[in-house]
């Protein structure tokens, strides 16, 4: 078929399939910016799972719902890629971290990276996570208004820095803080070149400022090899002995580190979100955490806080920390009574199918018992809930995630009381990761020594 033909045939298959008209040029790009459940919503309801549009300068399909989300993550046949899906978004900024890798090859590098996240290395990144919670909020401070956002965000840097890399940063960390904000930022930049001042130029700064800072690490640290994931990756091997070049531990270490507390910070302030808007619920997993009347938690404890799984899952449920999964087809398929061409980009967002009416009981309402053993609501379908994705790609890093946001909820309830003011409602910057735009405001409060030292 000539290269005119497929042309043809591609732009037929999708004109087949209902689009959703936008603004001249812009297509759908504010509304994925400023009100993307709600739109992606409303695009469901009105022409079904599978809907044409533009976005960020980029003609795509985006599918939506439990059996959208099982036919694109569970990519039978081969159909769709990761990488492609995400390159154009954030290739230049994480250049082939496991996330952007397909095939034979992400395989191999999962396989490889499998060990830093399994039982033994988990409980001794627990160890230390716990000291490092611990001597993190002790600078917290009673006042009306303290602002959450930044300084979780700056306590799971320094977990993972910790915890990841064995190390404290000491002065380097609001900089190296900053280089991965500007590397997650890049990715929704309007203007996708290096122009001075744009946050695509800043995206490819900061990766150049990530990449030397973990390779000028990598010879000390084989030398001195200690039981975090730097460690692991320097000398972790496949059955093969075959293990990491040193630019693909770099690589890894941007992506895995950016993964670690980003996405992390974000569960947290939904959850404190909730928590404060709900104080009968923050009083319950309060009397959970003291019921186990311990100083740390050990990695069999997490077991041990039900309530807190389900505030956990739900907090997910209403604010999916990477609410959009890109791919790209390589090959034609078959979705919902649609032709999908081969080389078509697909988002699905896990965040939508979170908040349809037909799935969820009162979707919009704050409801951890949802996720109670008596009702699970999320079991309805496979794919109805999946804020770590799924499939071959499903994050690796999931475990730890709700190891670390529980590791570091136990010790604020035991701590802390905190309150938002009435009537508020966190707003979300969408132009990246979710994010609160205010930096989520508390009345952040000491609990009497009373109350630390009762176990209920």
């Amino acid at each position: 078929m000539s290269w005119l033909a497929e042309r043809r045939e591609r732009r037929d298959m999708l004109s087949r399939i209902p689009e959703a008209k936008g603004l001249p040029i812009l297509g759908q790009t504010l509304n994925f910016f400023f009100r993307p459940i709600s739109s992606g919503i409303d695009m469901h309801l009105r022409h079904g799972p599978v809907v044409r549009g533009k976005a960020l300068g980029i003609s795509s399909l985006a599918l939506s719902g439990p059996d959208a989300l099982a036919f694109v993550l569970k990519n039978e046949g081969n159909v769709f890629s990761s990488g492609e899906g995400w390159t154009p978004f954030i290739g230049p900024f994480f250049t082939r971290g496991i996330m952007l890798l397909d095939g034979m090859e992400h395989r191999q590098h999962r396989g490889i990276m499998q060990a830093a996240f399994k039982r033994p290395a988990m409980e001794a990144y627990l160890e230390g996570m716990n000291e490092a919670v611990l001597n993190g909020i002790a600078n917290w401070h009673p006042r009306q208004r303290f602002k959450l956002y930044p300084a979780l965000k700056e306590l799971t840097l320094d977990i993972a820095t910790q915890v990841f890399m064995g190390e404290q940063l000491g002065p380097e960390a609001d900089r190296i803080n900053h280089a991965f904000v500007d590397c997650v930022r890049a990715g929704t930049a309007l203007v996708r070149f290096p122009v001075p001042g744009g946050r695509w130029h800043r995206g490819l700064q900061a990766r150049k400022e990530l990449e030397q800072f973990f390779r000028q690490r990598i010879a000390s640290k084989r030398d001195n090899l200690g039981p975090d994931l730097f460690s692991y990756l320097l000398s972790a091997e496949d059955e093969d002995g075959i293990g990491f070049q040193d630019q693909d531990i770099v690589n890894h270490m941007i992506f895995l580190m950016m993964a670690a507390h980003d996405t992390s910070t974000i569960a947290l302030s939904s959850m404190s979100y909730y928590l404060a808007r709900y104080p009968e619920w923050q009083e319950r997993l309060r009397e959970e955490a003291q019921a186990l009347d311990k100083d740390t938690l050990s990695y069999d404890d997490l077991a041990a806080l039900p309530l807190m799984q389900q505030v956990f899952f739900e907090s997910l449920r209403l604010l999916s920390p990477v609410h959009v999964l890109p791919r790209r087809t390589k090959k034609a398929c078959h979705f919902a009574g649609m032709d999908i061409p081969a080389k078509t980009y697909v988002i699905i967002s896990p965040l939508v199918t979170h908040h349809l009416p037909q799935y969820w009981r009162n979707p919009e309402l704050f409801d951890p018992e949802r996720f109670s053993p008596e009702r699970a609501e999320h079991k309805g379908h496979p794919y109805q809930y999946v804020p770590f994705g799924g499939g071959a790609h499903k994050c690796i890093g999931m475990h730890f995630a709700e190891m670390e946001v529980k590791t570091i909820l136990y010790h604020l309830l035991r701590r802390y009381r905190w309150s938002v003011a009435s009537g508020y409602r966190m707003p979300i910057n969408f132009t990246s990761l979710p994010t609160p735009a205010d930096g989520l405001p508390v009345r952040w409060q000491t609990l009497e020594t009373s109350e630390m030292r009762s176990a209920v």
